[in-house]
């Protein structure tokens, strides 16, 4: 399926995950403010679910649709195909896949150390840590997501 912006060669699906890495953003600083400002554990636990399970569908139907339909016919007119394209996948890959662990093992120890209804407990100095890097990785994972698609999708 052809995708929806603007000089883009990409598909619908990876315009729909590069627009959503513009969305996840800003939604990661507000469940962290309801932790870090407002001391509201369970709109912090709510929220992180919502955007771990919307990750995990994006990124079953995005890796779907890689192998049905590829990405690589796309990329070839892209000037930075025989160049740096790889390269910054590859950089983009160390991110999103080093984050994406990471992330699954922050929310599943959460589940399972923090009590119920979730507050400040022996786990917490922990999952401070593992919650900075997380944010971190998501917010790196985007930026390299986002340099690779102007370099395959976009740079003419």
């Amino acid at each position: 399926m052809e995708g929806f912006l603007p000089s883009s060669r990409a598909t619908f699906m990876l315009d729909l995950v590069a627009l959503a890495m513009f969305a996840i953003l800003p939604t990661l600083s507000v469940a962290i403010s309801f932790v870090r400002k407002h001391r509201d554990y369970n709109s912090h636990k709510k929220m992180m679910t919502a955007i771990a399970l919307v990750l995990g569908v994006a990124v079953v139907l995005f890796e779907i649709e890689m192998r049905l339909v590829g990405w690589r016919h796309l990329a070839e007119p892209s000037p930075y195909f025989s160049t740096i394209l790889f390269p910054s996948l590859y950089i983009h890959l160390v991110f999103s896949i080093s984050t994406t662990l990471l992330l699954i093992a922050t929310i599943f120890l959460a589940w399972r150390q923090f009590p119920v209804p979730p507050r400040p407990s022996a786990h917490s100095s922990r999952h401070k840590i593992l919650g900075r890097l997380s944010a971190i990785g998501l917010f790196m994972t985007s930026v390299t997501g986002w340099v690779f698609y102007y370099l395959a999708f976009i740079a003419a």
